[in-house]
């Protein structure tokens, strides 16, 4: 299968991975000759980089596993980036996003042939052998149902699981060299959580149980569509086709009015998952969602997820609302009260909610433009040492049961600057996250 199988041995994946920082520094010693040599700085560093980008996503594409996971993770997180270092970026993580090198069909048919049976093919009416999508730890491939339905048929790659841990553990040991390429995002942060979920996103069969509650929740919604699963097994999910391009295309190409919709779409289902059907949707990159020809937006991937059987907690909208009344004192309490503040930590209450002023802006105004400027300046006060507000930041704690949401958070407000859409976050808040829209009582 070459490269890009998972079940290539450790060795030849971790060579892979290894030499990217030898690469990197060849480069920063090519440019530099460049520079001697009569080019420009800003040429030779624009060279250089748009070469850095491309084998960086070529290699984390092709590995699939970890690798590929950690660079659509960081997709999410790319209108954080400057101007000058996102330019060379940008093009290689959205085709991260969506695609990968595929595996050999001798592979397919194998998985498919130990998961549905040894009569495998008296399911489908065909089957197209080339896949149509590709991501980190499976690929899709378009079939029809024996009662003549198209579907989608997501397969996993041999060796995913051993693959996919090796990988988050070698690039780990890298992490100085990706923060150097994504400064201001915690890169190893990022391999700690990926790690945490490996288990969940391997397990096709509770996937496919998770999806099925989406589906039945959200059948018949005239903005939203669940595919329904038809079989699944432990390495085989089988699902009804979606057709449609994803918010990573209208990234691209988007109309402003495109932006605006889908935007807000994406936010509310995010928002209104937990009370529909208990269930958050872990997983916000723009690749997981297609805007279908009917103007619905179709939601996919659900290996990733968070239960929250009593919808988003009440306190979320509370402090929030309590912050934008600037009532400081009440929300240091709330804080302590939930633990994100822990016992024997000081802060000064209003330099605390100076801190968290600006992240409440969406949510102040009744329309808000989402942009790169804005997401930009709150990672540069938030994350340099030499601010104020990161000393503030260390001080807050983060509890288990907000991990993921504040993951998914952060992954949906890096997609919406990237869209630049502008609608009413408020509005969505006050729908959908309990307590934002109650009044706040002395």
């Amino acid at each position: 299968m070459g490269v890009s199988d998972l079940s290539q041995s450790g060795m030849t994946r971790s060579a892979r991975i290894a030499a990217l920082p030898i690469r990197h520094a060849g480069r920063r010693a090519l440019g530099l000759g460049k520079r001697l040599g009569g080019m420009s700085a800003q040429d030779a560093t624009a060279q250089a980089q748009a070469k850095t980008a491309e084998q960086i996503f070529s290699v984390l594409g092709e590995l699939k596993g970890g690798a590929m996971k950690l660079g659509q993770a960081l997709s999410v997180f790319e209108s954080v980036l400057p101007d000058d270092v996102a330019g060379p970026y940008r093009e290689s993580l959205t085709k991260l996003q969506d695609s990968a090198p595929p595996m050999a069909i001798e592979s397919v048919h194998q998985v498919l042939q130990e998961s549905l049976g040894e009569n495998w093919r008296e399911r489908f009416t065909s089957f197209d052998d080339e896949p149509a999508a590709a991501a980190s730890i499976g690929q899709v491939h378009r079939a029809v149902w024996h009662d003549g339905r198209d579907v989608a048929v997501k397969i996993q790659y041999p060796g995913a699981s051993g693959a996919l841990l090796a990988d988050l553990q070698q690039l780990s040991r890298f992490g100085r060299l990706f923060a150097g390429f994504f400064p201001g995002i915690d890169v190893r942060a990022i391999l700690r959580e990926l790690t945490d979920c490996v288990s969940e996103e391997l397990d096709y069969l509770h996937e496919s149980k998770v999806q099925r509650k989406f589906a039945v929740g959200f059948d018949g919604h005239p903005d939203y569509f669940i595919p329904h699963v038809l079989a699944a097994a432990e390495n085989v999910i089988v699902t009804e086709w979606v057709e449609g391009k994803s918010l990573a295309r209208l990234i691209e190409s988007g109309t402003q009015e495109e932006r605006d919709h889908f935007g807000k779409m994406y936010l509310r289902f995010l928002l209104s998952g937990p009370s529909q059907v208990g269930l958050l949707h872990a997983d916000p990159h723009p690749g997981n969602f297609k805007v279908m020809p009917d103007g619905r937006l179709a939601i996919l991937d659900f290996g990733a997820t968070a239960d929250l059987p009593d919808g988003l907690p009440p306190a979320m909208g509370t402090l929030l609302k309590i912050a934008l009344v600037g009532d400081s004192e009440s929300v240091v309490a709330g804080l302590r009260e939930e633990g994100f503040i822990r016992p024997g930590i000081e802060l000064d209450p209003q330099s605390l909610l100076d801190y968290l002023g600006p992240f409440t802006e969406p949510a102040q105004v009744p329309v808000f433009k989402h942009n790169r400027e804005w997401i930009r300046e709150q990672f540069e006060r938030t994350s340099d040492p030499r601010n104020a507000d990161w000393s503030i930041g260390m001080k807050i704690n983060l509890p288990p049961n907000y991990v993921m949401i504040h993951r998914v958070w952060l992954g949906s407000i890096g997609v919406l600057c990237q869209l630049e859409s502008e609608f009413s976050v408020r509005d969505e808040f006050a729908q959908w996250v309990p307590g934002f829209a109650e009044e706040v009582k002395s």
